[in-house]
């Protein structure tokens, strides 16, 4: 099962009022670098895989905000990646940040366990309904 997990300076970042869940761009894109929650900041800080084969990111998950009782939660559309004309990967992570933050914050990123190569013809969804981007209590 995949498991979310965010940056550390994403909670500072939304402290100090640098993003906003609603109307900000948030898009995701994949890795196999293995994230640092500590470290990692910035979307240069975390090299995404080369932009071929049908795979062209990143792509905007055209998030959303609600709140409810108190609880606030974003929310985004899946993304679907079709290899093309030969291989998309080698990828284990999608890396989630705000595009339009002035650099590019990290939010999070899904770990799918193992690294995923997609040959001709497959596809891999990044299903945001399996996973709790961002809840505020």
């Amino acid at each position: 099962m995949a498991t979310f997990n965010k940056f550390h300076d994403f909670v500072r970042a939304l402290g100090e009022k640098e993003h906003d869940l609603k109307d900000d761009t948030f898009k995701v894109y994949l890795t196999n670098a293995e994230p640092s929650a500590a470290d990692d900041a910035i979307k240069t800080d975390l090299a995404e895989i080369t932009n071929e084969n049908g795979y062209t990111a990143p792509v905007d998950i055209q998030n959303g905000y609600t709140e409810t009782a108190g609880v606030g939660t974003m929310t985004a559309v899946d993304v679907v990646i079709t290899a093309s004309g030969g291989t998309v990967g080698p990828f284990r992570y999608a890396v989630i940040y705000n595009d339009s933050h002035t650099s590019d914050g990290l939010m999070g990123w899904v770990d799918y366990g193992s690294a995923i190569t997609l040959q001709a013809g497959e596809s891999f969804t990044v299903d945001f309904n399996a996973v709790s981007l961002c809840t505020l209590e």
